[in-house]
């Protein structure tokens, strides 16, 4: 793993996709800065961050025997490996939860958030990108953004940031080997164990108006089935529906 500083850049996901053919293919790199200029959430999200106090990192990997159908499942490693890494830091009995697609969720509020962007060869992946926001040290948010949480407001301290992104990419790393020797089912059923909303009824809403239903599964593929009350089998790509309040 070779892990490079940066103190500003306009988005690491840039940083790494303008670099991404210099580094040796067997390498895995991570650019993480203090400051992003025009940092990215999912679709056309933005990632707001006061400048210092979080972590915001990009990954680059080059999966060997990962399908470019499959990408999904690197964003599921990824979030996977936030969850277990994050989940030391926070007090006893507590856990986080990932919420469909990319976000670290603890209890309603948003902690973290990931997205991806691969090139590909045909259908294998010459290279990943994987991008990443975490709220560490941060206690004031923009009043714009709905429900934001740092790690500094659930512990009640702050941590550092270098050390706390080492252990996220080595259990990315880590996971990453895994997935590549085989264990796809594996992961998956780890990522839906730990999914927010993963029982019960809740609303949602999407392209035809508000609904409740329960969660069925999310695919290799990151399509996400959910079952209505009226027992009808609805199926999600990203942004084709909104989770709202309970």
């Amino acid at each position: 793993m070779r892990l490079i500083h940066i103190p500003e850049t306009d988005s690491t996901n840039n940083w790494l996709r303008a670099r991404a053919e210099e580094f040796p293919s067997e390498e895995t790199v991570a650019v993480w800065t203090d400051h992003q200029t025009a940092g990215r959430g999912c679709g056309t999200n933005t990632w707001e961050s006061e400048p210092g106090k979080n972590l915001l990192f990009s990954v680059l990997c080059r999966p060997k025997s990962i399908l470019a159908t499959r990408q999904f499942l690197l964003l599921e490693t990824m979030a996977l490996a936030m969850k277990n890494i994050l989940d030391f830091t926070l007090p006893q009995g507590e856990e986080l939860k990932i919420k469909w697609p990319n976000d670290i969720y603890w209890h309603d509020r948003k902690l973290g958030g990931t997205l991806t962007e691969c090139a590909l060869s045909g259908q294998q992946m010459r290279w990943c990108i994987i991008g990443s926001g975490i709220n560490v040290n941060q206690t004031a948010f923009s009043p714009t953004l709905p429900n934001p949480v740092s790690l500094a407001q659930i512990t009640g301290y702050k941590l550092l940031l270098e050390p706390l992104l080492q252990r996220i990419v080595s259990c990315f790393e880590h996971r990453l080997n895994y997935l590549e020797q085989g264990h796809s089912d594996e992961l998956q059923e780890e990522y839906t164990a730990a999914l927010y909303r993963r029982y019960g009824f809740h609303p949602y809403r999407d392209a035809k108006g508000d609904f409740e239903a329960q969660f069925i599964s999310v695919d290799a593929d990151g399509t996400l089935t959910l079952l209505t009350r009226l027992h009808l089998l609805r199926k999600y790509r990203f942004k084709e529906v909104s989770y709202l309040s309970d």
